[in-house]
């Protein structure tokens, strides 16, 4: 990348006053239009959102636009169809037990709807409050129930392969044990066993952190400080870790940018989550220095990673071991090129990345300015064209986002070689979680976190 590094949030005002105008307009295109008896949305196909997944985990981030879109603008019919579409169509998510998705679906519809409510942004009401924090408590515990122990007494929420399988993506799901934790919850297992949500994050996180993330220490021919794979396959008979793999990537020993993306935006939201804990809470576990530690080094290690092997924009393309990147040349010294004959690039990525990026470098303060830099610098160009999405009939919000490229999943336009103009559920909805950040960092509004304000 090319770090700005004189832009500041609020030379992106105006660039924010236009993405809320258009998101709005986004939003209200899928509400009128899209069929809901054909599923969740997932991505666009010719600019329209179908339906196309191996599980339901995009629902949530529907309803959730809605809310994030309120709480940007303060249109009360967004908060309005949020808070009923919730009501009437996330329940079966709160006690999904096939899925490693929780943190997605859940926080981003119960999760801000509470955390609205706790700041103020919409009326106490008791009964609506247990509500909230009931749907967020269970799904804390359904996501937690998914365990995998492995050898060495750690463990980790397996995906929805199966038991041996962990991903990259469920780093972020961890917000769902944070709150369940937050709001006093626990885990009951057989025989009553009371078992902490607090310690199944922190376990599993610590997994990710020893499996999915490299550090340049030699684990492997491929092993370079920050890259990431996107799925850790353990031996379920011993726990013994067998090996890397990639379900989305091009391959175990290449890094899939989205992978490394939640990995860099679960790790620095989590940090930003364990500050609001007190010392004697975390000492059962390791203790604040050594589980920081930790942390901070996976996400300062793909933070650097994301910055040196992505496009001068910051936009990077779908993995960084894609077959046929070569062909591009010196890609990395030019901005992104969607319309390459190639390789396409993952605005998707970008979306997650730049609030990585940004919460990274305001957690470390001072030290994180290239990190905060970096994640304005991204931001600057998801805001603008080619990837704001202007064209009225288009449904999506961001262009140029990647589904399962190894699948075949995404739409290549006439006349094009690789999928581009289109938009994905997940990446438009993080986009609205970066642009809220930064809008609240603009007014002098509170700080967004998932957690919100402790009471």
């Amino acid at each position: 990348m090319k770090i700005n590094p004189d832009i500041t949030p609020r030379d992106l005002r105006s660039a924010l006053a236009r993405f809320w105008d258009v998101s709005a307009q986004k939003i209200e295109a899928i509400q009128r239009d899209y069929n809901p008896s054909q599923g969740s949305p997932v991505f666009t196909v010719e600019g329209k959102y179908t339906t196309r997944g191996w599980t339901e985990w995009t629902q949530g981030f529907q309803y959730g636009s809605e809310i994030l879109q309120y709480d940007a603008t303060g249109d009360e019919a967004f908060l309005a169809s949020g808070r009923r579409q919730t009501v009437e169509r996330m329940a079966p998510h709160v006690t999904h037990f096939g899925v490693h998705d929780h943190g997605f679906n859940n926080v981003s519809t119960y999760g801000n709807l509470l955390r609205l409510m706790n700041e103020g942004r919409i009326p106490e009401n008791e009964w609506e409050r247990n509500f909230y924090e009931l749907a967020l408590k269970s799904s804390g515990a359904v996501q937690a129930r998914r365990w995998t122990k492995i050898a060495g007494g750690n463990g980790y929420i397996y995906s929805f392969n199966g038991p041996h399988s962990l991903f990259a993506d469920t780093i972020r799901s961890l917000r769902s044990l944070a709150l369940a934790h937050q709001l006093g919850h626990e885990f009951m297992g057989e025989n009553d066993a009371r078992i902490s949500l607090l310690n199944r994050l922190l376990q599993h996180a610590r997994t990710t952190a020893d499996y999915v993330v490299f550090y340049g220490e030699g684990r492997d021919a491929y092993d370079v400080r920050g890259r990431t794979t996107h799925e850790a396959i353990f031996n379920t008979n011993d726990g013994q870790f067998r090996c890397p793999n990639s379900q989305q990537g091009f391959s175990p020993f290449t890094t899939w940018t989205r992978g490394l993306a939640w990995i860099m935006l679960g790790y620095a939201e989590e940090l930003e989550f364990l500050a609001t804990r007190s010392d004697d809470e975390l000492a059962p576990h390791g203790g604040r220095v050594e589980i920081e530690a930790f942390m901070l080094r996976a996400a300062t290690a793909t933070g650097d990673f994301y910055i040196e092997n992505t496009p001068a924009d910051g936009i990077p393309y779908w993995d960084t071991g894609a077959p046929e990147l070569h062909r591009l040349g010196d890609y990395l010294s030019r901005p992104s090129d969607p319309y390459n004959d190639w390789e396409p690039v993952d605005s998707s990525a970008a979306t997650i990345a730049a609030q990585g990026l940004l919460r990274l470098g305001h957690y470390l303060g001072d030290q994180g300015t290239r990190y905060w830099q970096a994640g304005l610098t991204v931001m600057q160009t998801l805001l603008s064209e080619p990837y704001l999405s202007l064209a009225p009939d288009h449904q999506g919000l961001i262009l140029h986002s990647v589904y399962h490229r190894p699948n075949g999943w995404d739409h290549i336009p006439s006349g094009r070689k690789v999928p581009c103009d289109e938009s994905s559920m997940w990446g438009d909805y993080h986009a609205r979680e970066a642009a809220l950040y930064l809008t609240r960092q603009i007014d002098g509004n509170p700080y967004l976190t998932f957690f919100g304000p402790r009471l």
